[in-house]
C-alpha cells in the first residue's frame, strides 16, 4: 500500500523565507511577510543586538527590544546566525561550537524558546562545521545555495534555496510553482515541493526594489493549496513523516510524534494523529 504525504490540510506546497544578520530592515520585511499572510525565518547575530536601534549605517542592526517586538511574532522564527558572524570553515570545531552555542544561549534568553535551527555565515561551511552543528543541538543549516527548484531537502545540515530575491527568474518560478497541481486520481501523486526564498532585508534599500519582494508575496499569498510556514516548522513536519510506524501491509499505521501527519492511501484522505495508531482501509 503506498502513502502519498501532504503537508497539513492536505496541502502538496509549502513556501518559506530566510533572511540573515537582524537587520533594522527586517521590520519592514516582517510587515510585508504578516500583510499577506506568509511565515519565514530571520537568522540573527546575537553579539550585533545593541541596546538601541542602529539606525544610522546602511545595514544597521536592530536592538535587543526591537528584535524581541519585530520576530517574536506569529510566522516568525530565529535562528542561529553564529555569535559573531566569521567563515566558518576557516575555525576550529571549538571556535565554531562556540560561535553557534553562545549565538543559541543569548537568542534562546531573548526570544524564550529553543533555537535550534541556522543559516551559515556567508554561505560556506565544511565537514568539520556541521559534525559540529550535529552536537551543539543545530537540526537544519541554510547555505547560499540555489537550485532553481522545488525539492524537499535531502541533508537538512547542507539546505539549499530555490533562490535569493534578487535572481532575475524570481517571478517566473512563482508562477511555475502555482502552476504544480496535485491530481487525486493519478496514483502516482507528485511529491512535496518547497520554494524557498533567501536573502538580507538590507539589500532591497541598497537596490532599491522593496517592490520586488512586495509584487512576490502578494503573487503567493492567499492560495489554499500552499502551506505558508517557517524552516523550522518544515523540518519538524517532515521529521515526523519519517518518524511514522508502519506495519508490513501496510494496513496500520502509528504516529509517535506530537504533529498530525496528513496523506492520502487508496483514493482516501488521512490524518494519522499524534500517539494514535490508525487503520488504513
Amino acid at each position: 500500500m503506498q502513502y502519498y504525504y501532504r503537508f497539513p490540510g492536505f496541502r502538496l506546497k509549502t513556501l518559506t523565507f530566510s533572511y540573515d544578520d537582524g537587520v533594522r530592515q527586517d521590520r519592514r520585511l516582517v510587515e510585508i511577510l504578516h500583510k499577506n499572510g506568509l511565515s519565514g525565518t530571520f537568522n540573527l547575530n546575537s553579539s550585533a543586538l545593541g541596546e538601541v536601534d542602529d539606525l544610522a549605517a546602511p545595514h544597521g542592526r536592530l536592538s535587543v527590544s526591537s528584535a524581541r517586538e519585530v520576530y517574536n511574532t506569529p510566522g516568525i522564527e530565529v535562528a542561529v546566525h553564529t555569535y559573531t558572524h566569521p567563515h566558518l570553515e576557516w575555525e576550529t570545531s571549538a571556535t565554531v561550537m562556540h560561535e553557534v552555542v553562545e549565538d543559541r544561549r543569548a537568542l534562546e534568553e531573548i526570544f524564550g524558546y529553543p533555537v535550534t535551527g541556522m543559516a551559515y555565515p556567508y554561505g560556506t561551511h565544511a565537514p568539520h562545521v556541521v559534525e559540529v552543528l550535529r552536537q551543539a543541538g543545530i537540526k537544519y543549516a541554510r547555505t547560499t545555495v540555489s537550485t532553481e527548484r522545488f525539492d524537499m531537502p535531502g541533508d537538512w545540515l547542507r539546505l539549499p534555496a530555490t533562490c535569493h530575491h534578487n535572481n532575475p527568474h524570481l517571478m517566473a518560478l512563482g508562477d511555475q510553482f502555482l502552476a504544480l497541481a496535485d491530481d487525486e486520481a493519478r496514483r502516482d501523486r507528485p511529491r512535496l515541493s518547497m520554494f524557498y526564498v533567501w536573502g538580507h532585508s538590507y539589500e532591497f534599500d541598497d537596490n532599491d526594489n522593496w517592490h520586488v519582494i512586495e509584487e512576490f508575496a502578494e503573487k503567493m499569498a492567499g492560495r489554499a493549496d500552499i502551506w505558508y510556514a517557517t524552516n523550522g516548522e518544515i523540518y519538524d513536519y517532515t521529521k515526523a513523516i519519517e518518524r511514522l510506524e508502519i506495519s508490513v501491509d501496510g494496513r496500520y499505521c502509528y504516529n509517535p510524534t506530537t504533529i498530525p501527519v496528513y496523506f492520502y492511501a487508496n483514493g482516501k484522505q488521512y490524518i494519522a494523529e499524534p500517539g494514535k495508531v490508525l487503520t488504513v482501509e
